[in-house]
């Protein structure tokens, strides 16, 4: 086992130590109660006759019949990619990894998706609900710390349908949602009880750059009910003896270039929550998409400065918050190999 000191920011000196032995991830235990079967049809309502699995509320699309909407994604799921991730915070990729499945599609039109090869376009493969249990016990079987679910917010109930399946192969991971925060209440309904660590991107708080950038105006409002209720659900960030994070939210937020009063405003909404709430600050913005390529956005194109992200700690700090992540385990970053999906995949028998 590995063993690192442990940042006091990320277990609070004990404060927010879970012990990895006692812990039973949290759709382990909707299972042995016999509420995920529940869980499932409640899922799969969502799809039909009228999608309901997030804000877009799509109009007249039965994704049940395998209709698309915004996202572009019918009746199953595709994943793009699955793979051990070492470019994720320390305290889920621990040393060998966070598990992570890439989902195609996406609900939302980021102009600066630095992933918008996959975001915006079908790419990758359709997966059943047994392929997507499959992959999950794969990567598990790979050492991986978790099972990170990125870009999920048009596919939970897809998720949902996959996880009784893979508790039978053996999975027994904590389940991360990785989330732009762009969740609906219904299926934020039906993940109660069954995701243990929540991960959500808040990326604006002004209604003029949400419309502007994500083509979304109601993410705020969105993104603010969306945390609010994932933190009613798990609570803050709890880790084990290592690090390794077993439950509760933590929260990423992009810096974006010229807008640290949106940076501000959210990471003083953030406190409100819980000044324990656990906050990654990020300066890995820089132009992508079409913020690099259209003079519509040209205010965005370009790096974040030195001296705003200094800003936004400062505002991080005079805001009340105190867990920010920071890299501190020293691991040897191994290629991460990703699952061939033609081989992890197989036949429904």
């Amino acid at each position: 086992m590995k063993r690192w000191v442990i940042p006091f920011e990320v277990d609070g000196g004990g404060r927010f130590l879970l012990s990895r032995k006692g812990f039973v991830p949290a759709y382990i235990r909707a299972y042995e109660a016999g509420a995920l079967k529940e869980k499932v049809e409640e899922a799969l309502a969502l799809l039909s006759p009228q999608c309901r699995v997030c804000p877009r509320y799509c109009k007249g699309i039965d994704r049940g019949a395998d209709k698309t909407g915004v996202c572009r994604i019918g009746r199953y799921a595709w994943v793009a990619s699955a793979f051990p991730h070492f470019g994720e915070e320390d305290v889920l990729r621990g040393w060998n990894g966070s598990g992570t499945i890439f989902f195609s599609g996406c609900n939302l039109r980021c102009v600066f998706c630095q992933n918008w090869d996959i975001s915006q376009q079908r790419r990758g493969q359709e997966c059943s609900p047994r392929d997507l249990a499959r992959l999950m016990v794969a990567l598990q079987e790979m050492g991986c710390h978790n099972i990170n679910l990125v870009t999920p917010e048009h596919v939970v109930p897809q998720v949902v349908e996959a996880l009784p399946l893979a508790v039978e192969m053996g999975l027994r991971l904590p389940l991360v949602y990785n989330t732009s925060s762009y969740d609906s209440p219904e299926s934020l309904r039906v993940l109660d009880g069954l995701v243990d660590i929540y991960m959500p991107d808040f990326k604006f708080w002004d209604r003029e750059y949400a419309r502007t950038y994500l083509l979304a105006p109601d993410y705020p409002e969105a993104a603010r009910h969306s945390i609010a209720e994932m933190h009613r659900q798990v609570g803050v960030l709890h880790v084990d003896e290592n690090g390794l994070a077993l439950r509760g939210v933590l929260v990423r937020h992009l810096v974006m270039p010229g807008m640290l009063e949106d940076t501000a405003q959210i990471l003083r909404w953030l406190a409100s929550l819980s000044p324990d709430t656990y906050v990654n600050v990020m300066e890995q913005y820089h132009p992508a998409w079409k913020a690099a390529t259209d003079p519509r956005f040209a205010s965005i194109n370009r790096p974040v400065t030195g001296q705003e992200m200094a800003t936004a700690y400062r505002l991080a700090r005079e805001a009340g918050l105190w867990r920010l992540d920071t890299r501190w385990r020293r691991v040897w970053v191994r290629f991460a190999r990703r699952l061939p999906l033609e081989i992890s995949l197989g036949p429904e028998g």
